[in-house]
This record gives C-alpha cells, sequence and structure tokens, in this order.
C-alpha cells in the first residue's frame, strides 16, 4: 500500500471515516493506483474544495468564569510574598495562579507542622481559657475587700492609736467601691486573638 487507508487518513485528519468517506467519492480526495489516499496531496485539494462555512470548527472549552474574589485572593496572596501581582481588573495568568496556590499549600502545611508541634493552639479554646482566667481574676478581686477589710481596720486603728479606730464595715464598703471601680475600668479592655 502506497498511501493511507481511509482509517488511518480519517484519523491523521481528525474526521470521521464517512465524512472520508464522502470525500472520496465526491472526488476531493487524491487516490494512488492501489486505491490508497495519498495524505498530502489530499490534504491539499480537500482545502482547495471544501467550502469554509461548512467546515467545523474544533469547540471553544466551556470554562467556568472565575470569581472575582477567588482572583483577589490570588493577588493577595502573591502580594503577601512580595511577589508581582496582577493589576485589578487585569487578568491573572496561569503562572500566577499556579504560583500563588504553590503558596498557599506552603503557608497550610507550615501551619499544619506548627499544629503538630504544639506551637499553635485552636482558637475557640485559647478564648475559652483566657475568659476563665479572667472571671477567676475578676472573681477574686472581688471577695477580696471582704478578706482583708477588718484586718486592714485593726491595722490602721492600731497605727493611727485607740482614739482614731477604724470600723471594719465601712473599711470594707471603700474597698469594694474602689475595687468595683477598678474592675469596670478593666473590663473596657477587649483583648483581641485576631
Amino acid at each position: 500500500m502506497q498511501g493511507m487507508s481511509e482509517r488511518q487518513y480519517a484519523a491523521n485528519v481528525g474526521l470521521s471515516r464517512g465524512a472520508i468517506q464522502k470525500a472520496k467519492a465526491a472526488g476531493r480526495l487524491v487516490l494512488h493506483e492501489d486505491g490508497s489516499i495519498d495524505a498530502a496531496a489530499s490534504d491539499k485539494r480537500r482545502a482547495e474544495t471544501t467550502d469554509p462555512s461548512k467546515t467545523r470548527k474544533p469547540p471553544a472549552p466551556k470554562l467556568k468564569p472565575v470569581p472575582e474574589a477567588a482572583v483577589a485572593a490570588v493577588g493577595d496572596t502573591l502580594r503577601e510574598q512580595g511577589l508581582s501581582a496582577p493589576a485589578v481588573g487585569g487578568g491573572t495568568t496561569f503562572l500566577q495562579a499556579k504560583t500563588a496556590n504553590e503558596v498557599l499549600k506552603a503557608q497550610e502545611r507550615r501551619i499544619r507542622l506548627q499544629k503538630l508541634k504544639g506551637e499553635l493552639v485552636d482558637r475557640a479554646r485559647a478564648e475559652t481559657l483566657m475568659f476563665r482566667l479572667a472571671r477567676d481574676e475578676r472573681d477574686a478581686w472581688v471577695t477580696w475587700p471582704a478578706r482583708v477589710a477588718a484586718l486592714m481596720a485593726s491595722e490602721l486603728t492600731a497605727a493611727l492609736g485607740d482614739a482614731c479606730e477604724v470600723e471594719a464595715a465601712l473599711m470594707q464598703k471603700v474597698l469594694e467601691a474602689h475595687v468595683r471601680a477598678q474592675l469596670d475600668s478593666l473590663a473596657e479592655i477587649r483583648p483581641g486573638l485576631g
């Protein structure tokens, strides 16, 4: 066989065997004496005789549009690493998106490793522990005036002499007022973990 069979030529040009048979019957293919197809000459003749409006164009791949938030995230990741990022509204190249993806994967692996080493803790757990510690501290201060008022009153009475007696109840009331004022000012401080 000097040239190609119908099947071989169909596979070579990306058409069905039926389309090649129709082209052969219409005389748009160049054949060798043994009936095989001369590929180069047939390609040329088909290009000359085929109506361009009847040719099939390969379908454009249907790509889903990329959300603007995803493109912005790629730009943010690249900028965080000191790399060039696309301008807002400008297209992100495949290389930039791939670089951002690799950076994010490396950051994720680093965080996972830090968790395994015990360097990172769960945020919710840390907030719960902070709240519990602050509440225990506040409760200790709220009960402190009742515990020390009598002792402080007796020490002040001894220091000032019997002529100036300090009552324990009054001392406790004054201490409680000052401790409450201090705790109220401390309550305005909001620790942030973010």
